[in-house]
């Protein structure tokens, strides 16, 4: 999520604040997905709707919009700018161009679910923007920050068991170790769960920021170049939400819900992440058959949008076809 040195740099995927709200790749993923006057499209990761919006408007009263989000907040946000407040969204538009609107069905619930969703062979289009949204990471209370002390949570979804405070508190050492390096990429994990597991118990962000900070001190630029915590904070976001399981999850539904033509676009903001759709992508198109891959190289943001939405600087879109 490379944001400098800010912390969750390759995971911030919905844009800025509420306020501010700022999809990212906007045209390049409305783009790829080619949306279909009355056609039927899921948004598996609405967020603030920014790019259901985009959709939307697009499919016309004859079409439908699934969005999904495990968040109940960004799911009420979605459902004021997307089915209450849209009047307010077309504003100097003609009025029988604002009343041109698709069903909109709004679904409090993972992605990985959405094979349960529909039957096979009956969606146009999947888009999913992955990583924590900025309603999340700028919300002290939710923890996924260490930017602003916290309590440990991190559950995108607030029905979910699992906090990060239980998995950093009650994990054994290795265990801890594992989950820091394999969903942080972080090469001193062993360092920082020994520093953690000395510290415990840990309740609060900026508690578990200053162990991670005094146990991995940059040692090079490349290092300094991140918050020590940075990667640390990534691995229990996604070992919390089990982002990735839910991901390849995602995939592995796409091609029997899509109907031929139909196209699947992922932006995602870490390495994890774009592997996995990478080597989805490919094996469908190679070994199953079933794709057609319309990006061989992920596609990235432009400098012009990079300097607007710093966000974006790690985003990596993929897309494909289904054949």
């Amino acid at each position: 999520m490379g944001e400098g040195s800010t912390d969750t740099p390759q995971g911030v995927g919905h844009g800025g604040r509420e306020a501010s709200h700022v999809p990212v790749l906007l045209k390049e993923a409305i783009d790829f997905l080619n949306v279909r006057r009355g056609g039927t499209y899921i948004d598996a990761t609405v967020g603030l709707g920014g790019h259901s919006y985009e959709i939307a408007k697009r499919l016309g009263a004859p079409g439908h919009l699934i969005g999904l989000d495990k968040d109940p907040a960004a799911l009420e946000i979605a459902r004021e700018r997307l089915v209450s407040g849209r009047s307010s969204l077309v504003v100097g538009q003609p009025e029988n161009q604002s009343a041109d609107w698709p069903m909109i069905t709004l679904l409090h619930r993972s992605f990985a679910e959405i094979a349960n969703e529909r039957r096979p062979a009956t969606v146009d289009g999947i888009l999913a923007d992955i990583g924590v949204s900025s309603l999340q990471l700028f919300d002290a209370t939710r923890g996924f920050s260490f930017q602003a002390d916290g309590p440990l949570d991190m559950r995108m979804d607030p029905r979910s068991e699992r906090t990060a405070e239980q998995v950093v508190n009650h994990l054994d050492e290795r265990e801890l170790a594992d989950v820091i390096y394999e969903f942080g990429e972080e090469r001193r994990s062993r360092r920082i769960a020994r520093a953690i597991c000395r510290s415990r118990p840990i309740r609060s962000t900026s508690h578990l920021a200053e162990i991670i900070s005094a146990a991995a001190r940059p040692m090079n630029s490349e290092q300094r170049r991140i918050h020590p915590a940075t990667r640390t904070f990534q691995a229990l976001r996604i070992f919390v939400n089990r982002e990735l399981d839910d991901l390849k999850a995602l995939l592995e539904a796409a091609p029997r819900i899509l109907k031929p033509g139909g196209r699947v676009v992922v932006i995602s903001f870490h390495s994890l992440e774009d592997r996995i759709v990478k080597d989805a992508f490919r094996e469908g198109g190679i070994k199953d058959k079933y794709y057609r891959v319309l990006t061989k190289k992920p596609v990235t943001a432009s400098e012009e949008e990079q300097d607007r939405n710093p966000r974006a600087r790690s985003a990596k879109m993929r897309a494909a076809e289904r054949v």
